[in-house]
């Protein structure tokens, strides 16, 4: 977890009283992040990752003071309406690389050394942190002074890309500056394989940037001179990319600047005009019955709009049968949920005041019924000489549709996927356990294997619009690997969970014709087998054949006699 360092100094000016170190060491701890050392006058604090607000002295300055002192509620941040060259121009040719930004300029402002030391220390943590070294996001700060506005985001071939970046000597291209410059080195690897890199160049066509890398020299980096300032984030997500502006933009505000507003200009595709930075709060209805369910406490409205405004959230009245509507600041990216509001009400009631409570009814602990299940196949399986695997729940699209054949109409999509590999939570495993095999085709054969994991597809009735379930699937692959041997071990599954399965002949688009089938207990289907077809090994670069079948698991845990014991 990122380490911030504050002035106790200033902490204790913004607080207007004075605390012990040992006060500091509690209310600090108690506000949800750690206390590492007070030497003189740093304090070390440890900020935990879903806080990148707090990254920096105004932000834990504002976080505190509304925690422990006099100045309880929603802080208010006004942004000015810029001038008619205060626009974003955002080409479309950067769609397909890095294409949101959000962007601000803030005037007026007096930068002390400690005032240059806090801005770079808030980028700094925010691209380790919230932007997840840089892949998430990027943020570059310049001095006004040498932008000519408009400006423009835009892509363009790397070889085409010239400019002096930041503590080097000469001009470089694109590629150049990837294999040369110590921060190319550290991060080309995020524009690796692209055919083009984004660039943000002014109204003169300078370039002063090429995200996520490096800034040019000749933009410069603020200095005690420097009055205004630009400032771009550059991502994959207007979320995101917006969250990090108005962290920055509020810690800024807090130094004496004044903001004001950019237009973001982005072609229909990406969403249309924008405006950024939007530092209105945004609403958040809900129920104190449901707060205090989770909580334990009755609290009522008096008392709960009191503690969040210790959390720095203000809140009004409900409608719609909501009791109240959080106002959320936007630079607190970390709340998304009636259920984040319960955790900051408790760190503002105390987490030392809650008490502990015995419960009314007696329990004893046992495994989970399904789990015991899941835990009697893998000890089947294994006993049939398979091997497990896993895979991650994140895949490519192509690989669950291209090859299978499958409708991406339900599948669901990552918004903002900053790899074409992991873009798709997977509906099915067999294309993940076939992708194991190919990275596998070294080890002699046969390769038999089998994996439990979690399967996830668009259901509307869930609250996050995604059903969940638990799949099992079954691979052998070798000179002798054909629909008998797959049934044989489909069998002997069943033999040993003491159920029988139905499988009736019916084609699939990943399976021989003729040679595959669906597998159902009961007159429910489970699931399917047969003979992986030649263009899906072909697909797979696999030169053996093979066959699988894959099946509901909670389906079979709910059909199957409860006796069988685990």
């Amino acid at each position: 977890m990122p380490t911030i360092t504050i002035s106790k100094k200033a902490l204790q000016a913004a607080l207007k009283k004075k605390l012990t170190d040992e006060e500091l060491r509690d209310r600090i701890a108690f506000l949800g992040t750690d206390l590492e050392r007070i030497d003189g006058d740093d304090i070390d604090v440890e900020i935990f990752p879903n806080r990148p607000d707090l990254l920096s002295q105004q932000g834990f300055e504002r976080a505190f003071t509304a925690f422990v002192g006099d100045r309880a509620g929603l802080k208010k941040y006004h942004v000015k309406k810029g001038g008619e060259d205060a626009r974003v121009i955002i080409d479309p040719s950067v769609k397909d690389v890095r294409p949101y930004t959000a962007c601000a300029i803030i005037k007026g402002m007096t930068f002390t050394d400690q005032h240059i030391k806090d801005v770079i220390q808030v980028q700094e943590k925010l691209h380790v942190t919230y932007g997840r070294n840089r892949k998430r996001c990027a943020i570059g700060i310049y001095p006004l002074e040498h932008i000519t506005l408009p400006i423009t985001y835009a892509a363009r071939k790397p070889e085409d890309i010239r400019f002096q970046p930041l503590e080097s000597s000469e001009e470089l291209t694109g590629p150049q500056i990837l294999s040369q410059h110590p921060a190319g080195r550290e991060y080309g690897r995020l524009l690796e394989g692209e055919e083009r890199f984004p660039v943000f160049m002014d109204a003169k066509g300078e370039v002063l940037s090429m995200p996520p890398i490096i800034n040019s020299e000749k933009t410069g980096k603020i200095t005690e001179k420097t009055r205004d300032v630009f400032i771009e984030c550059s991502g994959f997500s207007w979320h995101v990319v917006h969250g990090a502006i108005s962290i920055i933009t509020a810690a800024m505000i807090d130094m004496g600047g004044k903001a004001e507003e950019m237009r973001i200009e982005y072609p229909k595709a990406l969403g249309g005009l924008r405006e950024s930075p939007q530092m209105t709060p945004w609403r958040l209805p809900f129920k104190r019955g449901y707060v205090n369910k989770y909580l334990g406490y009755d609290l009522d409205e008096g008392t709960t709009r009191k503690l969040l405004g210790r959390m720095g959230i203000g809140c009004e009245e409900g409608s719609h049968g909501n009791d109240l509507v959080a106002l959320i600041p936007s630079y607190r990216t970390d709340i998304i949920h009636p259920i984040d509001l319960v955790e900051d009400l408790a760190i503002a009631h105390g987490m030392e005041n809650i008490a502990s409570v015995i419960p009314d009814v007696a329990t004893v602990g046992e495994e989970d019924a399904l789990e015991g299940f899941k835990a009697k196949l893998r000890e089947i399986l294994s006993g049939l000489g398979l091997i497990e695997i896993k895979n991650y729940n994140l895949t490519a699209k192509e690989e669950q549709t291209a090859l299978f054949r499958n409708g991406d109409e339900d599948l669901v999509r990552v918004a903002g996927a900053a790899s074409k590999e992991y873009d798709t939570l997977r509906k099915l495993l067999l294309p993940s356990g076939l992708r194991v095999l190919q990275r596998n085709k070294h080890h002699e054969y046969p390769q038999n294997v089998f994996e439990l994991g979690d399967v996830f597809w668009q259901d509307d009735e869930q609250e996050t619009g995604v059903g969940e379930g638990m799949r099992l699937s079954v691979l052998v692959c070798g000179e002798d690997a054909e629909y008998t041997k797959i049934r044989q071990v489909l069998d002997s599954l069943c033999e040993a969970l003491s159920f029988k399965a139905e499988v009736h002949a019916h084609e699939s688009s990943h399976f021989i014709t003729g040679r595959a089938g669906t597998i159902s207990i009961k007159g429910e289907k489970l699931g399917s087998i047969g003979e992986i077809s030649p263009e899906v090994l072909e697909g797979f670069e696999l030169g053996m054949p093979a066959a699988a079948f894959e099946l509901d698991v909670a389906l079979i845990f709910s059909l199957v006699d409860k006796e069988v014991k685990l």
